[in-house]
């Protein structure tokens, strides 16, 4: 009995987990790829720079999870992107309680690239 509470907690857990963010608008792959080229926007890997170096997209810029975001402009839509999602859902939630509006995180991240 004890197990299977605790199976559905942790399911429960990523079902939370992946829900997505409250005013992040949240895209795949595919429809990064068509607006990957639209300088009105502001395109941020979050992974580590290990992880950058190995691959990773153009226009992107590293800036690793925990970065000063402060720095972003507020005017331009922000991309974000990771290697799964997990992580640049974080960023967009960093990024909203700082006050930040625009955000776009790739559904899937690198490993769906």
């Amino acid at each position: 009995m004890e197990t299977i509470i605790l199976i559905a907690l942790i399911v429960l857990f990523f079902i939370w987990r992946m829900r997505p963010v409250k005013g992040v608008t949240t895209i795949s792959t595919e429809q990064l790829k068509a607006m990957k080229n639209d300088s009105s926007k502001v395109f941020i890997d979050v992974r580590t720079p290990a992880e950058f170096k190995a691959r990773h997209v153009k226009p992107f810029v590293n800036m690793p999870l925990g970065s000063d975001f402060s720095k972003l402009p507020r005017d331009k839509e922000i991309v974000v992107i990771c290697q799964s999602g997990m992580r640049s859902k974080q960023a967009c939630n960093q990024l909203k309680k700082m006050g930040y509006s625009n955000m776009i995180n790739v559904r899937g991240g690198m490993s769906a690239y």
